[in-house]
């Protein structure tokens, strides 16, 4: 596990996982989970009117809630960790390599099932996302073991810390206006893989996490890749429709950043 006390401070981290939702959209099956891996990290406008058509007939978010169990407690620091390690890095890397730009931190709203945002219905079947509206990510952490379950790849801590900070990576991008830049969705996933190398090698320098370590990052990764989740679900690959990469490139992405730690190294993707 990694060094989590060496984060100095606290990222912004909004808990609406204690709201119990009205809104529940039955039988999350193979369909939506594969549909939550090839969206991992930026969702398609047509999936989106789709979730959006489902929350407006399934009613709406109650008040009423419940309090934290301590499982539920400890992730939320582990999250805010996380985020924090990000907004220590960034400002500095932002500022030296992009000509005295500046970072702004995001935000990181953890959540149960469904959950309303800037930019629409947030619905756990679609697995971690950035919201470019409200800068946002969105994240229910049972993802993890659901997806990797059926997929493979590591669920430990560092394996996902590095998926919330493949979701900074798509902040970054916001911040740089890369997101409204009309580069192809497996470029932006590829550049997001990249980024989250650059904080893994800050991280590995700061003494929070370890060279061991990084293999959950990088076996995650290699999880992730459409080739690997087409094969696992249908028995073959179709490269015309990858939308985040192959296994291959989402780990040579990763290892990019962390070996090479420039944001420069990840704008060739």
């Amino acid at each position: 596990m990694a060094n989590w006390d060496k984060v100095s401070g606290e990222g912004n981290v909004e808990d609406r996982r204690t709201a119990r939702p009205g809104m529940v959209i039955g039988g999350v099956g193979s369909l939506i989970l594969v549909l939550a891996f090839m969206f991992l990290g930026g969702k398609d406008p047509l999936l989106d009117s789709v979730l959006n058509g489902l929350a407006q007939n399934s009613g709406t978010q109650t008040t009423e809630t419940r309090t934290l169990t301590p499982s539920e407690a400890a992730y939320k620091t582990f999250a805010s960790k996380v985020l924090a390690s990000n907004n220590g890095i960034w400002p500095g890397i932002f500022q030296q390599q992009t000509n005295g730009g500046q970072y702004s931190a995001p935000k990181l709203v953890l959540f149960r099932q469904a959950t309303n945002a800037a930019c629409g219905y947030e619905s756990s079947a679609v697995g971690p996302n950035y919201c470019a509206a409200d800068q946002t990510v969105y994240l229910d952490e049972t993802f993890f073991d659901e997806i990797y379950k059926q997929f493979g790849g590591s669920t430990g801590d560092v394996a996902q810390a590095y998926v919330i900070s493949h979701e900074v990576g798509h902040h970054i991008q916001n911040l740089l206006g890369t997101l409204e830049s009309g580069a192809s969705s497996v470029s932006l996933e590829l550049q997001a893989d990249c980024y989250a190398g650059i904080w893994a090698k800050y991280a590995a320098d700061a003494g929070i996490i370890t060279q061991a370590e990084m293999q959950e990052a990088i076996s995650a990764a290699s999880s992730v890749g459409d080739d690997h989740i087409q094969k696992e679900q249908t028995g073959t690959v179709r490269p015309d429709s990858f939308t985040h990469g192959s296994s291959a490139q989402r780990v040579g992405a990763l290892k990019t950043g962390f070996s090479k730690g420039t944001m420069q190294a990840c704008s060739v993707l």
